[in-house]
């Protein structure tokens, strides 16, 4: 008689409270599971506050250490992932003042100035050059559009489509009330539509 067959139990990431008292705890191994979480939406969010891809990914680095020195003083009354994109927030603003360029380029940054014309983009498999074309241009209007956009709409927009914030995370982390923060993202969202009307297709 064969005997039943065990299967394995599913490895389970806890949510970020408990993997942050598992830490603390001294389970330090967990701490690469909060960046694999996060860390794309923080190289997303950073760029779109610099500008600059390799700084993007080098500031990542260093608000991630950041973080796990830090890992004591997280409030788990609060989200955790808007105490990281606050000091996000501060590391990318920190860094723009020590190279004197809080007057962010509208326009996106040369080969050169990519390190060797590194991509920052996946290709879309099977594109059509036309396509691709009006892509590069939908995404350079869009970088601009933000850019221009006052500073409260700008940062909203950065951490609800680029961060991927909910609204409830935003209005914790800006310290707003939830009807603020949509409010604002909706007049946001009117004036990106009004900059960027010519891209949208019937």
């Amino acid at each position: 008689m064969a005997l039943p067959v065990e299967k394995k139990a599913e490895r389970q990431i806890p949510d970020d409270r408990a993997l942050v008292a598992r830490i603390l705890g001294g389970e330090r191994d967990g701490f690469s599971d909060l960046v694999k979480r996060y860390e794309k939406r923080v190289v997303n969010y950073v760029y779109r506050i610099t500008h600059r891809y390799e700084d993007a990914h080098d500031l990542t680095q260093e608000i991630f250490v950041k973080v796990y020195l830090a890992l004591d003083r997280y409030d788990p009354k609060y989200q955790f992932s808007t105490w990281l994109f606050r000091i996000a927030q501060n590391s990318a603003i920190d860094m723009l003042r020590k190279k004197s360029l809080i007057e962010v380029p509208l326009t996106r940054p040369s080969d050169d100035e990519q390190g060797g014309g590194r991509e920052r983009e996946f290709a879309d498999g099977g594109i059509s050059p036309y396509r691709a074309l009006k892509n590069k241009e939908l995404n350079a209007a869009i970088e601009k559009a933000v850019a221009e956009l006052p500073q409260d709409y700008r940062e909203l927009i950065q951490l609800r489509h680029f961060a991927e914030l909910s609204y409830e995370e935003i209005a914790e982390m800006k310290k707003l009330p939830l009807g603020t923060v949509k409010n604002k993202l909706f007049r946001a969202r009117n004036l990106l539509k009004g900059v960027l009307n010519s891209f949208i297709e019937p």
